[in-house]
Parts: C-alpha cells; sequence; structure tokens
C-alpha cells in the first residue's frame, strides 16, 4: 500500500522500494509511451550506413597490411645499398697511342725561284709535270744580259790585241841586246806582264757574264714533280716570290705536331699506324725526324713519319697517324671515367665486404679511355665504373647479381 513519505511496503518487516516523487496520484489514469518504429523509408538508409562502416573497416586493415609487409620487405631499419656497375680489374697487353692528324709530304722537296729579275717569256713546264734535275722549267728575257756579255767579249779581244802588242814591243827590245838600255828593257816586260793580266781580267768577266746570262733560264734543281706554278708568260718575276713547287714524289712522308705536353714522349724509331682520310684501310710506318726545339708560337713538335712501304697518293692529303709511344705486355689499366680526381690525389672505389672502399693510386695521365696505372690495384680487385654515385663505406651490391 502507498504510504505517505513516498515509500511502498509490501508486507511488516520488509524493505520499502522508493518510487518517484511525481508518481501518479491513486485513481489517475495512464500517461501513454510513445511507440519507437522505424519506417519503410528509414531501413535502407541504416543498411547501407551499416555497410559503409564495413567497407571502411576492410580498407583500413588493407593499408595496415600492406605498410605492414612494405615495412618488413624494405626493412627500413637496415641501411639501402647501392646498385653499381663494376670491373674486375685483370693485367693484359696494352699500347699508349698518340692520335695526331698529318698531312702526306714529300721527303725532298723545293721552292723554285728566279735567281734574276726581269720579264718572263717562256714557260717550259706545268703543274703534274715530270722533270729530271737540270730540265729547263722557265725563260727570263735575256736582251740586256746578252748586251753585257758583247760588251765583256769586246774588251777581252781589246785586252788580247794590247797583250799581243806588249809581246812584240818586248821582243824586238830584248833582240836590240846591247844597243838597248836596261830600263827600256824592264819597261817592256812591265807592259807584256801588265797586258797579260787585263786579258786574265776581261776574260773572267767574260765568264761572269755568260754565268748570269745562264741564270735567265730556270732549270729544275731536283728530279720530281712539279707540284705548284706561280707565274705565267709575260709576268715580272723577281728573286722573292716562289715560281715553282717541285718533290720527289717516290718518297713520301707524313708530317705532323705533337703537342709539347707529350714532346718527351715521342723519339724516332716509334712505330706508327697510318690511315688516310676516306679510307679504313691502315698503313704501318714509323718516326724519322723529331724536331730539336718546339715552335714557341704554336707549342707544337714538328714531327715526320715515313712510310714502310712506298706510296702513291696526292701530296697534302690528310693522314690519321697513331704513334706507339709504349706497349706492354702485362699491364693494368682502368676507364678514365672511373678515376677520381681530388685534392687527395687519384683515387678509384672498389667494392670490397659489400661497401665501396676508396683506393689511391697512381696512374699515367694520357689521351686516350683506358689510362695505365702503375700502382694502387691488382688483379682481381672489382672496380666501381662510376665513382660519382658512391662514398667511403656506402653499401653496395653489384648490377647483375
Amino acid at each position: 500500500m502507498t504510504t505517505r513519505g513516498g515509500t511502498e511496503r509490501s508486507g511488516a518487516g520488509k524493505a520499502t522500494v522508493p518510487i518517484a516523487a511525481t508518481a501518479r496520484p491513486v485513481g489517475a489514469p495512464l500517461t501513454p509511451v510513445p511507440n519507437l518504429r522505424v519506417t519503410a523509408q528509414d531501413a535502407p538508409r541504416s543498411r547501407w550506413g551499416m555497410a559503409r562502416r564495413r567497407l571502411w573497416a576492410w580498407l583500413g586493415g588493407a593499408v595496415i597490411a600492406i605498410a605492414v609487409g612494405a615495412t618488413l620487405y624494405l626493412h627500413p631499419w637496415v641501411a639501402s645499398k647501392t646498385v653499381v656497375a663494376v670491373e674486375t680489374v685483370t693485367p693484359g697487353p696494352l699500347k699508349r697511342v698518340l692520335a695526331l692528324n698529318g698531312t702526306v709530304a714529300a721527303l725532298n722537296s723545293v721552292s723554285v725561284r728566279s735567281p734574276v729579275a726581269g720579264t718572263l717569256v717562256a714557260l717550259e713546264a706545268d703543274v703534274g709535270d715530270r722533270v729530271a734535275a737540270g730540265d729547263v722549267l722557265a725563260r727570263v728575257d735575256t736582251t740586256l744580259q746578252q748586251a753585257v756579255v758583247q760588251t765583256a767579249l769586246a774588251a777581252l779581244e781589246a785586252g788580247k790585241i794590247a797583250q799581243a802588242q806588249a809581246r812584240a814591243v818586248f821582243s824586238r827590245t830584248e833582240a836590240l841586246g846591247a844597243n838597248v838600255s836596261r830600263n827600256a828593257l824592264e819597261d817592256a816586260a812591265r807592259a807584256v806582264q801588265s797586258a797579260d793580266q787585263d786579258v786574265v781580267r776581261l776574260d773572267a768577266l767574260v765568264q761572269q757574264a755568260r754565268i748570269e746570262l745562264r741564270k735567265y733560264t730556270i732549270a729544275a734543281p731536283i728530279a720530281g714533280t712539279v707540284l705548284t706554278r706561280g707565274v705565267d708568260p709575260g709576268q715580272q718575276v723577281d728573286t722573292v716570290g716562289t715560281l715553282f713547287t717541285l718533290a720527289d714524289t717516290s718518297q713520301l712522308i707524313v708530317e705532323t705536331n705533337v703537342d709539347e705536353t707529350y714532346a718527351t714522349q715521342i723519339a724516332t724509331g716509334q712505330p706508327a699506324v697510318l690511315q688516310f682520310v676516306g679510307e679504313t684501310q691502315t698503313r704501318t710506318g714509323r718516326v724519322i725526324f723529331v724536331a730539336p726545339q718546339v715552335d714557341v708560337a704554336t707549342g707544337g713538335l714538328e714531327v715526320k713519319i715515313a712510310f714502310d712501304t712506298p706510296q702513291a697518293v696526292p701530296v697534302g692529303l690528310t693522314v690519321a697517324a697513331n704513334i706507339i709511344v709504349d706497349q706492354q705486355s702485362n699491364a693494368i689499366s682502368v676507364p678514365r671515367a672511373a678515376i677520381l680526381r681530388d685534392p687527395g690525389g687519384a683515387a678509384v672505389f672498389l667494392v670490397r665486404d659489400g661497401a665501396a672502399r676508396r683506393q689511391a693510386v697512381t696512374v699515367t695521365d694520357w689521351p686516350a679511355d683506358r689510362l695505365e696505372v702503375a700502382s694502387g690495384l691488382r688483379a682481381g680487385d672489382v672496380l666501381i665504373l662510376d665513382p660519382s654515385r658512391v662514398k667511403e663505406g656506402q653499401p653496395v651490391t653489384v648490377r647483375g647479381r
């Protein structure tokens, strides 16, 4: 039963159960409780929300699984290794070659100039002609020199007449004997001596005039081929300009210049491989001349190379010349790109115990793709070809392994 004070007893001696202060009075009507109903429209939304939550849960789990798998595969707590290309150091034959460009030239060639000034009246040879030593190449007008010769001849004839007269006087004076004074005889003798000397002098003038006359005929000083002609008939020539260039084409060589950087490496007798421009065939030759001094203006050292066998090619043809400066049967060489140069000197990187290790080396610098290593490497070393990709102690793995 209900009592004042808000408790309800169910019997004597039993505990009471509190009730709300707002409990309805005895006999009051009950308040209806609203029905919580889900309509047909709200049901799909509730199912889609649950499905979406399940989808996101699956995606999250998948991402976590991938991340865990990648972490286990990549081992980020272990240092990464750089993949490098390598070469195993192997001693073998090595040639140190100096590559140059040169031109074909004649071993013997001359520039022909006129020994006298005058008018060129005739050409007896042209470009491409083969001539023998002494053959006439050109003629210069001799009119004035012919007059000089004639004048000298006339003076010589007059001298000879005077000589004959002096001798006749001496003979007559000598024949008179005691009837002629000693002084007269001595005068006659001196006159003969003077006439004789004058004839000798005049004869020398004639010879000199004739020698000068021969200079007006320009002859070939050597046997060879006419390479150039620089004059035409009727042209005035002097003693400076070149009229012809002659060359003995039976003995062709290669002329080239070596940079002074390598001047001390070149010596006579060194073999060479020669290739004419436009050809693939090579010829062999040998250095026969090294200039004793470097050209101060160009910094080049003149070098001449002879062919081992005679060649019949145009003079002036371009030739690629490879002079073999040194060759060894068992040397260590590495690619130039594998050498690291810094203030510490030349060095390379080797693969040792799975890491890049710097190794100092001594190399012979030379204009070639591969350089000889004099010290620092031994057979079997694993050389890293690109030292710019690694540093000391960096873990590496060899490409292809």
